[in-house]
């Protein structure tokens, strides 16, 4: 299987992972490091905008909906506000039409339910245009 899974190490990709809940965390850094993808892990929507406040940049965010402090909604508004322009998957366990209605509208670029896999993060890729080299 891991021979199965293509990576994207020389294309310099890089990620944030935005969830408050760990074993989440630790899903989504070791699939995106499985890819060849270097990402750093946030936990919550306000430590999202404080990275990027900082000078930090990345090509994807995977931005969980329900967080404390600032949810993903509220977070992907504001790095929009801001001008940042990576593309941005919005993740959650609760996927009713209404929230992930407001969710894309808040400036999503793509939307699964967790738990996020392999095949749903390659989904993201080959959508978002980030191409997989097989």
């Amino acid at each position: 299987m891991a021979d199965e899974v293509p990576s994207l190490a020389e294309s310099k990709l890089t990620a944030l992972v935005v969830d408050d809940n760990f074993v989440n965390q630790s899903m989504h850094h070791k699939l995106l490091d499985r890819l060849g993808i270097k990402n750093d892990v946030v936990c919550n929507g306000q430590e999202a905008v404080d990275v990027h406040c900082s000078g930090r940049n990345y090509d994807l965010i995977l931005m969980d909906m329900e967080m404390p402090i600032l949810n993903g909604i509220q977070a992907t508004k504001r790095l929009r506000e801001m001008g940042i322009e990576s593309k941005i998957a919005g993740v959650t366990t609760r996927a009713n039409e209404g929230d992930k209605k407001e969710f894309m509208e808040a400036g999503l670029n793509d939307f699964q339910e967790k738990p996020l896999t392999i095949s749903k993060l390659l989904s993201i890729l080959h959508r978002l245009d980030f191409y997989v080299q097989n």
